[in-house]
């Protein structure tokens, strides 16, 4: 049985450039609408902030602060989800010093949680925003930093063996900046960085592996269907090896090209390094050669597989957040979108600056119409 947790009301204190929003929800679809520059994107970010990571602007955290606030900021919202009702809260205390370092503080029920991945028990979040538009024709870490973002909406924690992944490999070019590098602190180096990247490669091949049986399987809709993979060996690996084998590969690997990484200045091995390879499925061509227009609705195609593989392995439908999508497709493939989200049985926020888009939701979407640091329900 799969879950469809709803937000149901969201409060926004000193968030972007709004100092005080507060929107009630009770159906399945939010529309916001509004003028470019009014805030609608800011209303999204704030509800990607009840997901691990930064949110979907990968902002730090100051710079979410309303402009003319004390610096401090907090995003609370009433969610009924996988665990019943409850209230999730997160967000910064005023600075107390110039200069100091702001800590993100999370709340559940307003009771401290120890991070953003506590939320994860109540509600999960996908995204797709204009900023991914160019992601087939930028650079690997670019990809990489999108797949991971879909492998952390099924396991929260991705996230944090990311983060620590790379401060091992880090570690460890730092170690070989020196001559004569201390050979008992590399060998622990390298079996730490060794075992994060095992975990981080399998959390990544499983991913794939699932969304692109999901993704190649949709030939009928009017987005196109996608072959995805991982280019990356470790990732090859680990789905077939035991891991302790593909571990010791891999510190084999980075022991060999002591040298060679020296010299270079980085680790030239390793899931740092892997691309996500797309296909563009109906010409068989790579995603990057497709036109900008086929372009995006295959990114339409992996945000709705991905939510369907979310959906299938938590057994919670994630809320969506679609910025601006709705003005890069024609009335049949808009037609198609709402039909395919209305049949996910997911919560979506949705923005247009031009709420004429909604027309066919008038019946079943919340409207808001949005103007600076203003939010009105409409319908």
């Amino acid at each position: 049985m799969t879950i469809a947790p709803r937000i149901r009301r969201l409060v926004l204190t000193n968030f972007r450039s709004y100092r005080a929003a507060s929107l009630s929800v009770e159906r399945d679809l939010v529309a916001l609408a509004g003028p470019n520059g009014a805030g609608k994107t800011n209303i999204l970010e704030a509800i990607s902030f009840l997901a691990p990571g930064r949110g979907l602007r990968r902002a730090t955290l100051d710079e979410v602060a309303f402009n003319e606030g004390d610096g401090s900021w907090a995003v609370a919202a009433e969610v009924e989800g996988a665990l019943g009702l409850a209230t999730l809260g997160t967000g910064i205390e005023p600075p107390a010093d110039e200069g100091a370092v702001p800590t993100r503080q999370c709340r559940v029920d307003r009771e401290p949680a120890g991070s953003a991945a506590a939320f994860a028990d109540h509600l999960r979040i996908v995204w797709l925003v204009p900023a991914m538009d160019g992601l087939f024709l930028g650079p690997a870490s670019e990809r990489r930093r999108f797949l991971d973002r879909l492998v952390l909406a099924v396991p929260p924690d991705h996230g944090t063996r990311v983060a620590a992944l790379e401060r091992a490999l880090r570690s460890r070019n730092r170690l070989l900046e020196s001559p004569s590098p201390n050979l008992h602190w590399l060998d622990a180096t390298e079996h730490e960085t060794a075992e994060l990247a095992v975990a981080v490669a399998a959390a990544r091949a499983e991913t794939v592996q699932r969304l692109a049986a999901i993704a190649k399987s949709h030939r009928d809709d009017p987005f196109p269907s996608a072959e995805i993979a991982l280019d990356g060996w470790m990732e090859a690996m680990a789905l077939s090896s035991p891991a302790i084998e593909v571990e010791d590969r891999y510190r084999a690997v980075l022991r060999e090209n002591r040298d060679r990484d020296a010299a270079a200045g980085r680790t030239l091995d390793g899931p740092h390094l892997t691309d996500l390879a797309v296909v563009f499925a109906p010409k068989g061509i790579p995603a990057r050669e497709a036109s900008t227009g086929e372009q995006k609705a295959l990114l339409i195609t992996l945000v709705l597989a991905h939510a369907r593989l979310v959906a299938d392995m938590t057994g919670i439908a994630p809320v969506m957040l679609l910025d601006e999508v709705l003005a890069h497709l024609d009335p049949d493939r808009r037609a198609a979108l709402f039909a395919a989200l209305a049949a996910l049985g997911a919560q979506v926020w949705l923005t247009a600056a031009d709420p004429a888009l909604f027309a066919a939701l008038s019946s079943t979407a919340h409207l808001f119409a949005v103007a600076p640091g203003r939010v009105t329900r409409e319908a």
